[in-house]
């Protein structure tokens, strides 16, 4: 996928490259640095000797040894000193320049860990809000899978206020869900009331002696004639499907098909694959990206998602969320994914569809 949050030890990951979040002299360190180290072997720091360091914000290059990954781009995060010491564009351009390196080395994966967000102290919502901004800019004119590796919690922060937003609006259709809950509840304890009294009646009228009954008509059956003859005329009444619902929109919305499976996060060969299929029938995270580039509304994600076969429920929290964005017009699949990743639920567009 072109850009996907995944909860992984990076020296697994099986890319082109990973990034090493690296100290200036590039001879190893703690966290994400030693381990990398540790992983790929000796050679690696004998590589790293020949470097001669690595400024801030900066990006080298080694082989990856030992390591799955072919490559390991090192780069050196900015310490924090407060956020007004030009932190941003100093982690922007690790980003930055660790990309254009494995562009460089023909890479067609890459993975990072969060830059800077451990003992540089980098608040960790800010830290993961510059490499989502950084990596979206990458992807707008390049193809590459990057995956954002995330070991442990304390390394991954939303914004407070969005986390709280989305809560407020869970917890709020949880609550509404549970109101008309009571309501079915009551409905239904007043009819099974009703069919009581009427049993009751039932009994009473068989009391009755026979004569003085009243004898009911029985319903007639109505046929129905407007019913469709045969089998072949049933299948001429068939729907448009996913794929053929998809292009319309595109085509609609004056999109181009790559602004559209850019704005998906969805790989091309995956969007090939619709196009040239109309039975095509995609994962509910891929539909629902369609529906989130395509900046669908409620009722048009809906009608979008039942050509696919699904719908959008107040049972699931992945449904929750994705209503939640929708409702608040805010059509950032990458913000969305952050979201989805917090909630441990799928993201948009990085399913296997």
């Amino acid at each position: 996928m072109p850009f996907e949050i995944v909860r992984n030890d990076i020296t697994r990951m099986k890319v082109d490259a990973i990034v090493n979040a690296a100290n200036k002299s590039l001879l190893g360190g703690g966290g994400v640095d030693g381990a990398i180290h540790t992983a790929a072997g000796p050679k690696l720091l004998e590589a790293c000797r020949k470097l001669n360091g690595c400024e801030t914000g900066e990006a080298k290059i080694t082989k990856g040894y030992d390591l799955p990954a072919k490559y390991v781009i090192h780069t050196v995060g900015p310490i924090w000193h407060g956020g007004q010491n030009g932190e941003e564009e100093l982690l922007k351009a690790c980003y930055r320049n660790s990309l254009e390196l494995a562009l460089a080395h023909k890479c067609e994966s890459i993975a990072f860990p969060m830059i800077s967000a451990g003992a540089y102290g980098y608040p960790a919502d800010q830290a993961m809000s510059v490499a989502v901004e950084s990596i979206r800019a990458f992807l707008t004119d390049h193809d590459m899978a990057v995956y954002l590796v995330v070991f442990g919690r304390q390394s991954f922060r939303i914004s407070q206020k969005l986390f709280r937003d989305v809560q407020e609006y869970i917890d709020d259709v949880y609550a509404d869900a549970h109101d008309r809950k009571n309501l079915r509840d009551y409905r239904a304890a007043m009819w099974r009331e009703a069919e009581s009294e009427a049993q009751a009646f039932d009994e009473k009228l068989m009391a009755v002696p026979k004569a003085r009954r009243m004898e009911m008509p029985m319903p007639c059956a109505v046929a129905d004639t407007a019913a469709p003859k045969d089998l072949d005329e049933l299948l001429k009444k068939t729907d448009e499907g996913f794929s053929e619902a998809l292009l319309r929109l595109i085509d609609e919305k004056g999109m181009t098909d790559i602004q559209c499976y850019k704005r998906a996060n969805v790989d091309r060969k995956l969007f090939s694959k619709i196009r040239s299929n109309p039975t095509y029938k995609p994962s509910k995270p891929t539909a629902c990206a369609f529906a989130v580039a395509l900046k669908l509304s409620l009722p048009e994600t809906r009608n979008l998602l039942q050509k696919a076969g699904f719908a959008l429920t107040h049972s699931s929290k992945f449904d929750i969320i994705l209503e939640y964005f929708i409702q608040n017009r805010n059509y950032d699949v990458y913000e969305i994914n952050c979201v989805l990743f917090e909630y441990d639920m799928p993201l948009l567009g990085s399913g296997i569809s």
